[in-house]
């Protein structure tokens, strides 16, 4: 009886040290991802306004700093992102990049293209490009492996919109998604950003919460570990603000996010690079 009694004690001892072993590399593992907090700015901003925006967050964002920080700007607008920008500490990208690398394709930007105005992400898969321009999964998986190919790192996004949420097809929908991407990529997607925005959440000023954000985040991070790539940043994004971003970025799979209309006001968008 005692025997007994000794064996499981030994056996909850070893338990907590393997929990305790557990907990302190995937802390490790966090401490190594890339922290991002990237501005999507949408069809927003004008010359007069991008120049005080920039001007603000160059002055202001250094090397110090817990994250990198990025926007990514409306096509026209690149040109002077980069001129603001290079020499700073903020990096700066695209909000969509072509699937072909040149051609008879009208109103089209490669990623060669972009790499030629400096830019270092291009986000593929936005929710509203898939839903307003019909990209299929097939599509921005292209996108990805195209951006990729020119020396772009691509953000790829996944998310459910309500109707799937209230289904309960979240975890189907976005797996499906990555999938794609995993597809294209190869092993090569260990260099990618995935970010996860639940639709029904984005510029409703709806936020999932932290822990069911959380969760999505875990089972993504569990389909790139199976491909090789558990490293992968994967940021969230939906209604983003310096009021709830340090409570998301707590959770240990949430490695920064991508926001959007936050990302127009510069003092905001600092907070939340800083939260």
């Amino acid at each position: 009886m005692r025997r007994g009694t000794r064996r499981r004690g030994q056996e909850r001892r070893f338990a907590r040290v393997f929990q305790c072993r557990y907990q302190r590399a995937r802390a490790e593992r966090s401490n190594m991802r890339r922290k991002l907090v990237a501005g999507n700015w949408k069809m927003n901003g004008g010359l007069a306004a991008n120049a005080r925006l920039l001007d603000r967050l160059a002055g202001e964002w250094t090397a110090a700093e817990p994250r990198v920080l990025a926007v990514c700007v409306p096509f026209p607008y690149l040109a002077q992102a980069q001129a603001a920008l290079t020499g700073t500490t903020v990096r700066w990208g695209a909000q969509d990049v072509s699937e072909h690398a040149a051609g008879a394709y009208t109103g089209e930007v490669a990623a060669g293209m972009l790499m030629e105005f400096g830019c270092r992400y291009a986000i593929v898969g936005h929710s509203e490009r898939r839903q307003l321009h019909g990209e299929s999964d097939a599509l921005v998986g292209a996108k990805a492996r195209a951006a990729q190919s020119a020396g772009l790192i691509p953000i790829a996004c996944v998310g459910e919109t309500l109707d799937e949420r209230q289904r309960n097809a979240t975890a189907a929908v976005v797996s499906r998604q990555l999938a794609a991407v995993i597809d294209a990529l190869g092993d090569h997607v260990r260099d990618a950003v995935v970010a996860y925005e639940p639709v029904w959440a984005i510029g409703t000023g709806r936020t999932a919460a932290p822990a069911e954000a959380q969760a999505v985040h875990a089972a993504l991070r569990t389909q790139l570990a199976s491909a090789g790539a558990e490293e992968v940043s994967i940021l969230y994004g939906g209604s983003v603000k310096a009021a709830n971003a340090a409570t998301l970025f707590a959770m240990p799979d949430i490695d920064g996010a991508l926001v959007g209309g936050a990302s127009l006001d510069a003092g905001e968008f600092l907070a939340i690079g800083r939260a």
